[in-house]
C-alpha cells in the first residue's frame, strides 16, 4: 500500500497540506499530529475536527459501509491455543486494514472477529460503492492467501474464511453515546450491511441492490435473491458477487 505524504482528509476537506511523513512532519508530531489509526493517510487533526464539530451536530453523509466477519472464530478459539488464535485474529485485522486503506476507506471499528469500514468519509470519492466492493474482494484475496500459507506451513489451521456485507446510502456520522463517546456512522445503511454480512456464507460477499446500481462495473454478473434479515420486516434483496 502506498502511503500519502500529506493528510488526504485535511486536503480534501479544508485544502490544508498537513505533512504525515518525512522531515516536514517532525514539528507536527511534537504537537501530537500524526497518522490516524483508522487510516494512516489521514491524521489526528481529522479525528479532533470530527469530534469537536460533531459534538454540536451530527452530519448526514453519503457512504458505503462494509462489514467483514471471520467465520468459525468461536469454535477455533475453543480448540486452539490462545497464541494461535491471537495470531489468526492479528492476520485478519492486518489484511482487512491494508485492503480498506488501499481504497481510501476508514477502518472504523474492530469488534472481536469482525470489522466495520466506511468509504467516502473523510476522503471523498464519487465511486465509493465500487471502492467498497474492490476492498471486499481484496480482503477475501488477502485472507485466502494467508489461509493457504498457514496450511502450507503445516499449521493445521483450516479456518479463517470470511463473510462480507456491503450497503450504500445516507448515514449519520458523529459521536454517539453518553458515558462512552464513539465516533462512528449509524443508520439503516449500517444495519443492512451488518445483516448482509451475517447472511453471507463463508467466502462470499453479499451486497444490496443500491450497491449493484452504483458499482455496475463490479457487479454486472451478480444475481440477487431475497433474504430474511433480522430486524427487517420485509425481505431484502441481496446479490452475491
Amino acid at each position: 500500500m502506498s502511503r500519502s505524504r500529506i493528510c488526504k482528509g485535511c486536503w480534501e476537506q479544508m485544502r490544508i497540506p498537513v505533512p504525515l511523513r518525512g522531515p516536514a512532519s517532525i514539528p507536527f508530531r511534537a504537537f501530537g499530529i500524526r497518522p490516524s489509526r483508522m487510516n494512516p493517510n489521514t491524521c489526528t487533526i481529522c479525528e479532533l475536527m470530527f469530534t469537536r464539530v460533531m459534538k454540536a451536530r451530527k452530519i448526514t453523509v453519503d457512504v458505503s459501509v462494509l462489514f467483514a466477519d471471520l467465520r468459525g472464530y468461536t469454535a477455533l478459539s475453543q480448540s486452539l491455543s490462545a497464541d494461535t488464535v491471537s495470531s489468526l485474529l492479528d492476520d485478519f485485522y492486518d489484511e482487512c486494514a491494508a485492503a480498506i486503506w488501499e481504497f481510501d476507506g476508514l477502518l472504523n471499528k474492530t469488534v472481536g472477529d469482525a470489522i466495520m469500514a466506511i468509504f467516502n468519509f473523510p476522503i471523498p470519492h464519487q465511486d465509493h460503492a465500487e471502492r467498497a466492493v474492490l476492498a471486499a474482494r481484496e480482503i477475501q484475496r488477502r485472507c485466502q492467501l494467508r489461509r493457504e500459507l498457514r496450511l502450507a506451513e503445516g499449521a493445521g489451521l483450516d479456518g479463517g474464511e470470511l463473510g462480507v456485507g456491503i450497503d450504500t446510502g445516507e448515514a449519520s456520522f458523529g459521536e454517539f453515546g453518553r458515558s462512552h463517546r464513539d465516533l462512528t456512522a449509524i443508520g439503516t445503511v449500517v444495519n443492512t450491511a451488518a445483516r448482509a454480512q451475517s447472511a453471507a456464507e463463508a467466502g462470499r460477499i453479499l451486497v444490496t441492490r443500491a450497491v449493484c446500481e452504483r458499482a455496475q462495473s463490479q457487479t454486472a454478473a451478480s444475481e440477487g435473491r431475497e433474504y430474511r434479515l433480522k430486524g427487517f420486516e420485509k425481505p431484502i434483496e441481496l446479490y452475491a458477487i
